[in-house]
């Protein structure tokens, strides 16, 4: 089959390859940025995946901010190593990101993404890009023994300069965790089928 292609279909094909360099660079976001999110979780425990959407804000590159707008409202703010959370009526809730370090880093990773940094990626992750610029997935694969015996894969999926999905895989049989970004977020308005939302992510269809 690949002895048949053209030279031209060949080179076509060629030109359309991704690379994670290729990847990063193109979702990279300068501050101040913002993206709509629907984040769907999964569970065992659970009767039907837990749905929550709203934003992400990115105000300077030292902060990063989640604004939850459903199904509750609540507001994590992640900014010199403290997160604060904050709800309507009720008192701030403060603490060090050294006592979670799973928001430490989410932080970090979302920072790095949107900084186009490969090389901060690349000292906890093992990166590899497969697709066309049209359609990409970037798989992260940990490093780091303690984190790999937690975490197995965060695939990032897209399209051109547009970071549509992460997925989070952890290990054992847990579902994975999915957050759908920018278009694929609005586009999962009034989904509520798990089979379409994670076509959603995967860029498997459109609304």
């Amino acid at each position: 089959m690949l002895a048949s292609m053209t030279p031209c279909a060949a080179a076509a094909d060629g030109a359309d390859a991704v690379d994670a360099a290729w990847i990063l660079k193109g979702i990279a976001r300068p501050v101040p940025a913002s993206t709509p999110f629907v984040e769907v979780r999964a569970s065992k425990l659970l009767k039907a995946p837990l749905r929550l959407s709203g934003q992400y804000v990115r105000p300077d590159a030292d902060t990063l901010v989640r604004e939850v707008r459903a199904p509750y409202v609540e507001t994590t703010t992640l900014r010199a190593g403290e997160a604060t959370i904050a709800r309507a009526g009720q008192a701030p809730r403060k603490f060090a990101l050294s006592r979670v370090p799973e928001l430490a880093g989410f932080q970090g990773n979302f920072a790095s993404l949107l900084d186009g940094d490969r090389a901060g990626l690349e000292r906890h992750y093992t990166l590899s890009a497969q697709g066309s610029r049209q359609r990409w997935t970037l798989m992260m694969v940990p490093k780091d023994a303690a984190q790999a015996a937690r975490l197995q894969s965060i695939a990032l999926y897209g399209r051109g300069s547009e970071l549509r999905c992460i997925e989070t895989r952890t290990v054992g049989n847990a579902p994975p965790q999915r957050t759908l970004l920018a278009g694929a977020a609005t586009d999962a308005a009034g989904v509520e089928a798990a089979p379409a939302l994670e076509a959603l992510c995967h860029g498997d269809a459109t609304r």
